[in-house]
């Protein structure tokens, strides 16, 4: 951190550059366990190095994704919890780039505040540095922009963005689909990163009242303030597994749109998701949802998860090899559909 970097202008104006160091010092422990062989500087450069092992591949692709935690960060200021926010922002967009079959490399991270706050934006960071760790990515760099002016000094938001790998011949295209085949839901950790403006609405939760925080038994004695800030799940090393063992014909990441919008972007012309929805296992914080805020079953499929966070295609003699090989990596998994012809995409039956 540099000692003679400081400008009174500038910080009468709303903007520290110190505070920025400051957290880039607090925030540096996080961003380095997260490091993997492919990482070639640390940070505080212009760019983040990454050396990638494209041995064993005869056509490497790369494969990117990138995306927000949307208005769930509100929860995260209301509630003044910051370290689990990131975990959400890696998850978006690792969760989006193995539905292609990509491996992540690395993630790098954007935050936009009102106020730089170092402990803060540490915080933050952390979880961040979690997120990529659990998808095995290294965080190998960032920036932290503060707008005063453009939103209040507490606000902030946070996105990221990731680079993955697959071998082209390796890539999921659902050319393979066929009528048949089975789908496997793989259970969610709950809201995940969708939907959130619904949320606030239906219990009020910009007002931030204290039931909110209040133990709720249909939760499993959680609060609602506890139970929608769970980090979303990520499925990386999970389907990583899967796909070395298993003929995987195709992989939808349930998120903003729920079923009805994410389902058919893996299935082919011609091809249907018949999907049974007494098999899919409804968490309880969308019952308390749809019943709280009186939303018909149908707009709560078009908008969340409802418990599946992806939906995994496999041929039908390989479904229980893939439900083993995914319980073996810590998921609840089964079956809740099969591919039928017609061209709807997905049916809800």
């Amino acid at each position: 951190m540099s000692n003679s970097s400081h400008s009174a202008s500038y910080a009468a104006a709303g903007v520290d550059v110190t505070a920025g160091y400051k957290s880039v010092e607090l925030m540096k422990n996080h961003v380095k366990s997260t490091f993997t062989s492919g990482v070639l500087q640390d940070i505080g450069g212009f760019g983040g190095l990454f050396a990638p092992d494209f041995s064993g591949m005869s056509e490497p692709v790369l494969v990117s994704g990138t995306d927000g935690c949307g208005t769930k960060v509100k929860m995260a200021i209301l509630m003044d919890k910051h370290d689990t926010i990131g975990i959400d922002a890696v998850a978006m967009c690792v969760n989006d780039i193995i539905c292609c079959g990509a491996k992540p490399l690395f993630f790098l991270d954007y935050i936009a505040c009102g106020k730089n706050y170092p402990e803060k934006i540490a915080a933050i960071v952390s979880g961040v540095a979690e997120g990529c760790r659990q998808s095995g990515a290294a965080l190998i760099g960032g920036e932290t922009a503060e707008h005063p002016g453009l939103m209040p000094e507490e606000d902030y938001d946070l996105a990221g963005f990731a680079v993955g790998v697959v071998d082209k011949k390796k890539v999921l295209d659902n050319t393979r689909m066929a009528e048949g085949d089975v789908v496997i839901a793989v259970a969610s950790s709950g809201i995940h990163s969708n939907g959130f403006s619904l949320v606030r609405k239906v219990f009020n939760i910009d007002n931030n009242g204290p039931e909110l925080y209040t133990a709720r038994e249909e939760l499993g004695g959680k609060s609602i303030a506890e139970t929608v800030l769970t980090p979303t799940r990520i499925y990386v090393k999970s389907v990583m597994a899967l796909l070395e063992k298993v003929d995987v014909k195709g992989i939808s990441h349930i998120t903003g749109g729920g079923f009805y919008e994410n389902i058919p972007r893996a299935i082919p012309e011609g091809l249907t998701a018949n999907i049974n929805k007494s098999a899919v296992k409804v968490l309880p914080i969308f019952d308390l949802i749809a019943k709280e805020g009186n939303i018909p079953e149908r707009d709560m499929y078009n908008t969340y998860n409802m418990g599946v966070g992806l939906c995994i295609v496999v041929p039908a003699n390989e479904v229980d090899k893939a439900i083993e090989i995914l319980k073996e990596n810590g998921e609840d998994a089964y079956v809740i559909g099969d591919i039928v012809k017609g061209d709807e995409g997905v049916v809800l039956n």
